[in-house]
């Protein structure tokens, strides 16, 4: 498996980023701000992430995502460790990611690789998205924000 940044000439691939992030809008104003760095596994892509600088020092994992059919072979944690190898390359001091109240696999896989919980937007999806979103049969309501010094 191959991690690259996209080409100024690739599209992102939507698909993934929408299974992260459901609303286009937001998708689409991180994208333009970030950089998109894909997974690709046999000529295809299986997984995406983008990383973004939010104040000085400190970059976000702003989306992560896993083709459904590709998930739990170990994808997510390279696309996690990758990030933070790009964090500290670029010189950045802090590496933040944000999940849903309800993303359990999200949640540990954060923090089995060096992420420490550092509070709670709460109500962050009931401000931010026009629909409810459900996940593990729990509505997802508040963000979880993580971050690891490097």
């Amino acid at each position: 498996m191959e991690i690259r940044e996209l080409h100024g000439d690739e599209q992102a691939p939507m698909d993934l980023l929408l299974l992260a992030d459901p609303s286009r809008k937001l998708v689409d104003g991180y994208i333009r701000r970030g950089q998109c760095f894909v997974a690709e596994l046999n000529d295809e892509i299986a997984g995406v992430y983008v990383l973004l600088p939010t104040r000085p020092g400190t970059v976000e994992i702003v989306n992560i995502a896993v083709d459904e059919s590709k998930q739990g072979q170990g994808i997510g944690r390279r696309l996690v460790n990758h990030a933070i190898q790009q964090a500290r390359s670029h010189g950045y001091k802090t590496i933040e990611i944000g999940t849903g109240n309800s993303g359990i696999g999200q949640l540990a896989l954060y923090q089995k690789c060096g992420f420490r919980i550092t509070g709670v937007d709460r109500d962050f999806f009931i401000r931010h998205y026009t629909e409810e979103i459900f996940e593990n049969g729990i509505q997802v309501v508040d963000m979880i924000r993580l971050a690891q010094d490097l």
